[in-house]
């Protein structure tokens, strides 16, 4: 689209977070006798909380956070100057309990609530409860949140405003045959959406008339869940849209501004990934239309705080349309602050003690590129299911000025089933985006978890796809390039050339583990070790040999595991010859020092490489987690069973882990609560026919028949707890 193609240049500095004094505006403040905030609640838990807490205690602020059970050692909680436990892990019964929060508001001598992002943020009710008790409620006047919370009256507002809007149903009636003539008018595909909430929940595309009823129920169910409001809305599901949103910020007098945009284009599961700022290839002329509705759909419901309008660009035509108005602070908000220069959390706080906004639409600066990545505990190659587990390592990038990472976590913390399954968010700024996006990659290839799957080698492989370096970006971008951004497991080039990489690794994992072992057994001896525990370790007429055999996570066969064999001759002076036998690999012969903590140089054929080493204990295995380069691969080995001194003819191994299962087994994709069991056991069904649905961090997913047959051994039943890898039932043909 022409109006879509013109890149804009401007020379840029970096823009460090400024933070200007609000009362030097020359306008009378609204209640100058009013106390001012001196104590704040945190109504949410995780890294918004732990955001917030950051800019309150700048400010001299004191800090409350609540939480539930699940979350009474989280960094939240140890961060704020107080806390107070509202309730059990489900957030119906905690975070979403606002008679609680109330009363802790209340128990702790808070003035002010902030509801950060999620939970009660949008919640009209609960922004009139807080000013009836008489807190301080953080965020826009609950008159706004109604309007535009509700996504069907806020484009009722819209489009009595002149707003472009998607063709659709905006309705109070929830009929489902009416929905689903609603529905026939539009013409398929269309998107079904939760009036209320975000965040992807409950959203579902439907492609036929056939599959809309099981749709819509679906989608009703999983908003009830998540925002406690089951009404849905219809539009005509646009096929090569890009996401593109406007923050917007007012104060108390009526005056509005918008702070440039964000494109949140790149999503998976209807959520955001990646967003950066500005969005890349618009015109000056785009940007300026973009903004001035923004602000006017703003005013028309007299805002104040922050806010965010989103708005759906047709790549074809060029238009854009109003989608909806998010009353809040948003997930991505860090990449506006580092263009702008600005802490908006801070902002949030001066107009609610009554202070106008410090500049005005003109002053607002443009400096940069920033790029925000979203890290989240999840199964790329099962679809991006949520995970859970423990953070057995947890190393984040160094921060500076140009590069923030937000998170709510610490090493040894559990990712919950319970809540959003977001560990951090990577924030980086760059003079403009080519130079934002290399730091990007950097920053991915060095941020370390261990202890459960993530989307970080995805987030790398998406940020050094050539068409997302163009600016080439839609919501459909992963599903386009799929080719490119996973593994065929019938494509065997590309297979191999994964497997030969691993290979690799587990070389380098074994070398360095030799050498923790070394150092260990060194550091526990009292007086001179054994020289049969040397280095090397002293053998009569050879060097000594060991084979380890790490098992393999191959990704390309979703979650299929294979054993790798790596034999191990110590050699003199810290050196070690490894053979791994690998199709097309080739004896290494690597020199290993251990620098610090998990850390260690390997140099192999004159090239010197910095490795990044976690070794620890999960479900009675060893778990070795290495990073090297832009590369990271996860081993486990069991314990006791490492072959040394053996003649390596004489070692038999299997090529593949045997699955503990029979066949035909169904196995739960994640650990989640049986919401509803579609099939009795003894039922024949179809392949791809839904048995039973899950839903985990307030997602749902449906669990189908891998084949046709009968159903067997079916013991769970709606609302029971099941862990990932139970066995729910198997299919006899």
């Amino acid at each position: 689209m022409s109006s879509l193609t013109y890149l804009i240049r401007r020379k840029t500095r970096p823009l460090p977070l400024r933070f200007r004094e609000f009362s030097s505006n020359s306008q009378k403040l609204i209640n100058p006798t009013s106390a001012r905030i001196e104590k704040i609640l945190i109504a949410n838990r995780g890294e918004i909380a732990c955001r917030i807490i950051r800019t309150a205690k700048r400010l001299g602020i004191r800090t409350v956070a609540v939480y539930s059970d699940a979350d009474e050692s989280s960094l939240h909680v140890k961060s704020a100057d107080e806390a107070v436990r509202i309730g059990p892990p489900p957030a119906r019964l905690s975070y979403l309990s606002a008679p609680s929060i109330i009363e802790a508001a209340s128990r702790t001598g808070a003035q002010a609530i902030h509801p950060g992002y999620g939970f009660l943020s949008e919640s009209a009710d609960f922004a009139q409860l807080c000013e009836n008790e008489g807190f301080t409620f953080i965020g826009p006047p609950a008159s706004a949140i109604r309007d535009m919370g509700d996504k069907s009256a806020s484009k009722r507002i819209m489009g009595a405003a002149g707003v472009p809007l998607v063709p659709g149903y905006h309705g109070d009636e929830q009929d489902i045959d009416l929905m689903k003539l609603e529905a026939d008018k539009i013409g398929y595909p269309v998107l079904i959406k939760p009036t209320h909430g975000g965040g992807g929940k409950g959203m579902r595309i439907v492609q036929s008339p056939n599959d809309f009823v099981d749709a819509f129920i679906g989608a009703q169910r999983e908003a009830a869940a998540s925002f406690g409001i089951n009404t849905i809305l219809l539009e005509k599901y646009i096929t090569k849209p890009r996401h593109i949103e406007v923050q917007i910020f007012g104060d108390k007098y009526g005056n509005v501004i918008h702070l440039n945009e964000r494109d949140c284009s790149v999503q998976r599961r209807h959520q955001k990934i990646i967003e950066e700022a500005p969005a890349p290839n618009i015109s000056n002329d785009f940007r300026l239309h973009l903004g001035q509705a923004a602000v006017s759909a703003a005013k028309a419901v007299s805002y104040h705080s922050a806010g965010t309008v989103e708005f759906i660009v047709d790549t074809v035509s060029g238009q854009f349309y109003f989608m909806e108005m998010n009353t809040r602070l948003q997930v991505e908000h860090p990449v506006t602050e580092m263009i702008v220069g600005q802490d908006l959390v801070e902002w949030q706080i001066r107009v609610a003690n009554g202070e106008p906004l410090p500049i005005s639409q003109s002053q607002v600066p443009l400096s940069g590129h920033a790029f925000e990545a979203r890290i989240y505990a999840e199964n790329v190659p099962k679809g991006f299911l949520p995970a859970t587990g423990t953070l057995h390592h947890y190393h984040p990038v160094q921060v500076s000025s140009e590069v923030r990472v937000e998170t709510g976590v610490e090493q040894g913390d559990t990712v919950s089933m319970h809540y959003d399954p977001m560990i951090a968010k990577l924030v980086v700024w760059g003079e403009d985006r080519t130079r934002a996006l290399i730091k990007m990659k950097d920053c991915l290839s060095k941020f370390q978890v261990g202890g459960l799957p993530t989307n970080i080698d995805f987030l790398f492989k998406l940020a050094n796809h050539e068409a997302f370096e163009n600016g080439e970006v839609e919501t459909h971008f992963i599903e386009m390039h799929k080719d490119d951004l996973f593994v065929d497991p019938n494509n065997q080039l590309s297979s191999q050339v994964v497997y030969n990489a691993a290979v690799h690794s587990a070389a380098f994992a074994a070398a360095c583990v030799c050498e923790k072992e070394h150092a260990v057994v060194k550091e526990s001896s009292a007086g001179i070790p054994s020289v049969w525990y040397a280095n090397p370790p002293f053998r009569v007429n050879h060097y000594a040999k060991r084979t380890m055999e790490l098992e393999w996570e191959d990704e390309s066969s979703k979650g299929g595991s294979i054993l790798v064999p790596v034999h191990v001759t110590y050699l003199p002076k810290g050196k070690y010859r490894i053979e791994t036998g690998g199709s097309g690999s080739s004896d290494l012969e690597l020199n290993v020092v251990h620098l610090r903590d998990h850390d260690y140089r390997v140099e192999h054929g004159g090239i010197s490489t910095i490795v990044s080493l976690s070794v620890y204990q999960k479900d009675q295995m060893e778990h070795i987690d290495i990073w090297h380069g832009s590369c990271h691969h996860h081993f486990k080995r069991r314990k006791g069973l490492d072959l040394a001194d053996v003649d390596e003819s004489d070692h038999k191994y299997a090529a593949d882990v045997a699955s503990s299962h029979p066949p035909g087994t169904v196995v739960a994709p994640m650990a989640g609560l049986v919401v509803k069991v579609l099939v009795e056991d003894g039922a024949n069904v179809v392949d791809g026919q839904p048995i039973l649905v899950l839903e985990a961090m307030k997602m749902e997913h449906v669990v189908k028949a891998t084949s046709a047959g009968c159903i067997n051994g079916l013991r769970v039943s709606a609302g029971q707890q099941v862990s990932d890898g139970l066995a729910l039932f198997s299919i006899k043909g």
